[in-house]
């Protein structure tokens, strides 16, 4: 494999405490050097990188591919591509494919596909059988096939007793529960519940709804003393419950969706589909709830809940559409913003989408380290593009951020050492 020199970029690594301009030598998949402050003499393959961010590739610990049953709104190998895309190196997928991710045969089938992909893929198990919250599925042989984490994400686990034992079960072989903090008796509507859902005609979904779970997940954790991961938190005090059980020292983490801190109920006012989602878009309150928070670290993890769905599932009437939109490549410029309007340090944005993902699911990256693989994302962060249908790499369309002028993207992503997406070749 041939050298590459990603040379004068300003590279953005945590782990290692480095913000400096500085050159990255990659060979056979590895980091070689990580030089900053000196110039290098170097024949081979050179990318100039002044201007841009270098920075370990970022993880998505929460998307849906689709696959397998559910192709025509994405693959494994179209989703994988949009991660490249979006700057990502390594995505962790959903089990709610049909069939269900719920035993080490479906496991295998997606790691088989995954093997072309142009990037990791971490498949996450159902923590029920067929995700129905009734038994708990065999964690032992879908550890042994490849899961590095477990959820019913899309369905939340109603039953409090079934969800103690998961975690206690779950503890035995190392692997973390990704709650979809949910109570669906109060969640049996389309938007956000207030003014504004009444003013639409549409059935309301409360705070109170995901609250209610993210409380009891807490609760759970202080419990067995065993970790919990709250998934896509959408609401103010969720992020306070989150806040405090921190404070604590409960081994609890959480993530949010750029959505979340980039829109508000108000996306929705013109019945647009591809507004609605599951947690729904809050109010003003909520969204600056959310910043706090992955400001002062109580959010851990910014991922995408990237969920892709075809026109069959969103052209149609408002209530009876889809949930979910894609946003793997969205997240790199939303992200942004915030570094641009809200004082997120260009370090604390890399923590939240590479070095906290890899650490929470114990898989490898969140580093440039030399000697560790070569997963490496460029960015540019003053970069405007057009956010256009035509230029959409993932399989599906559904995103509220389609033909909206965005600034800042990944314009190269390299995953062992192999470049995987290049903006200048596409």
């Amino acid at each position: 494999m041939a050298e590459i020199l990603l040379k004068n970029g300003r590279i953005i690594d945590p782990a290692n405490k480095t913000d400096a301009v500085g050159d990255i030598l990659v060979a056979d998949g590895r980091i070689v050097s990580v030089r900053t402050g000196r110039k290098r003499k170097f024949t081979g393959q050179t990318i100039d990188c002044s201007g841009k961010w270098v920075v370990p590739g970022l993880i998505d610990m929460h998307v849906h591919l689709r696959e397998p049953g559910e192709e025509y709104k994405e693959t494994i190998e179209s989703g994988a591509r949009a991660a490249a895309a979006g700057g990502f190196t390594a995505v962790a997928c959903m089990p709610n494919t049909q069939p269900v991710n719920d035993c080490q045969s479906v496991t295998r089938l997606i790691l088989e596909k995954a093997r072309e992909a142009a990037v990791r893929i971490y498949p996450v198990g159902a923590i029920s059988r067929e995700s129905r919250g009734e038994v708990l599925a065999e964690y032992g042989e879908m550890k042994k096939a490849g899961i590095v984490a477990l959820s019913d994400d899309g369905r939340p686990v109603i039953n409090s007793q079934l969800m103690r034992r998961a975690m206690e079960y779950a503890s035995n072989y190392g692997l973390l529960i990704i709650s979809h903090s949910e109570d669906p008796y109060l969640g049996r509507g389309s938007m956000n519940e207030g003014f504004l859902a009444t003013k639409l005609g549409l059935k309301g979904i409360p705070c109170a709804a995901e609250e209610i779970m993210v409380y009891r997940e807490l609760s759970l954790s202080e419990f067995t003393g065993l970790p919990v991961h709250i998934a896509h938190i959408s609401t103010r005090e969720s992020v306070s419950l989150i806040r405090r059980a921190k404070a604590k020292g409960l081994p609890v983490t959480a993530e949010t969706a750029p959505h979340y801190f980039s829109l508000t109920e108000e996306a929705v006012e013109s019945y647009n589909t591809n507004a609605k989602m599951n947690p729904p878009l809050r109010g003003e309150a909520d969204r600056e709830a959310i910043i706090e928070g992955l400001l002062d670290g109580t959010i851990d993890v910014i991922a995408t809940d990237h969920a892709p769905h075809s026109t069959l599932e969103k052209d149609v009437e408002f209530e009876a559409a889809a949930n979910g939109i894609i946003g793997l490549e969205t997240s790199v410029p939303l992200a942004l913003a915030l570094v641009r309007e809200k004082n997120l340090s260009p370090a604390r944005m890399v923590e939240l989408m590479a070095v906290n993902p890899a650490r929470i699911l114990k898989v490898s990256g969140g580093s440039l380290t030399e000697g560790a693989q070569a997963d490496i994302t460029v960015i540019d962060p003053d970069l405007e593009f057009l956010y256009a249908r035509d230029q959409v790499v993932s399989r599906s369309r559904n995103s509220p951020f389609l033909d909206t002028t965005l600034r800042g993207r990944a314009v190269l992503t390299m995953v062992d050492g192999t470049i995987r997406f290049n903006s200048r070749a596409s």
